[in-house]
């Protein structure tokens, strides 16, 4: 069982709903943002490519990353097989980013048939690959298979918004704040969203990159 996809804004406005009548922290949170963004982008090896590309590192650096890896056309299979690690690293790309996209590249990864899996079973798969935690692949699960129910407790953004939405004493780590999380189930993907546009509100920069 797949669980509830998100496709559209229509779908992310009925999870917001829902999460502010259940939580009315979030309602608060929500009173803020307004709206929330779809952040969704197209399945595949490109957009597993940018969440590593995205690994540890600021949103800014990371875009600056993708923009000179677009430049370079290494953002397909295609273009990454006809580019020397040289290439690659003048890109911006660290040595074990490098590693991992060269490994993504020749594993022949069958990302179909993440479709159709259960959301435990996307991370999974994912997982098993070189170089692929889980923050990247909770990430590719909710912008990229739109999956509703799935939460990136391991973002640094989600822990600092919820530590100042909430009024919480110290950032919460990523098991706390995954506990937390258990009370927006089945909409924690649109709880993140919230919260990712909470930090914006608050800090004044994305948090996320889609």
């Amino acid at each position: 069982m797949t669980g509830r996809i998100i496709e559209t804004d229509a779908d992310v406005a009925e999870g917001a709903a829902w999460l502010a009548r259940r939580d009315p922290r979030l309602a608060a949170v929500l009173a803020r943002t307004g709206p929330l963004p779809l952040r969704r982008r197209a399945d595949g090896f490109e957009a597993l490519l940018n969440a590593i590309v995205g690994q540890q590192i600021s949103t800014a650096a990371a875009a600056g990353i993708w923009s000179r890896l677009g430049t370079a056309g290494a953002l397909t299979l295609e273009g990454i097989a006809a580019l020397d690690d040289a290439a690659l690293l003048g890109c911006g790309l660290s040595r074990p980013k490098l590693r991992y996209i060269r490994a993504l590249a020749d594993s022949g990864f069958a990302f179909e048939a993440l479709r159709g899996m259960s959301d435990a079973e996307v991370v999974a798969a994912l997982v098993s690959l070189k170089g692929i935690g889980r923050w990247t692949a909770e990430v590719y699960a909710m912008f990229s298979l739109g999956r509703a129910d799935v939460f990136a407790a391991g973002d640094l953004a989600l822990q600092e918004s919820a530590r100042l939405a909430f009024g919480l004493d110290a950032r919460p780590g990523e098991r706390a704040l995954r506990e937390m999380a258990q009370e927006w189930s089945p909409w924690r993907a649109v709880a993140a969203r919230a919260l990712w546009a909470y930090y914006r509100v608050a800090k004044q920069r994305e948090g996320v990159r889609t």
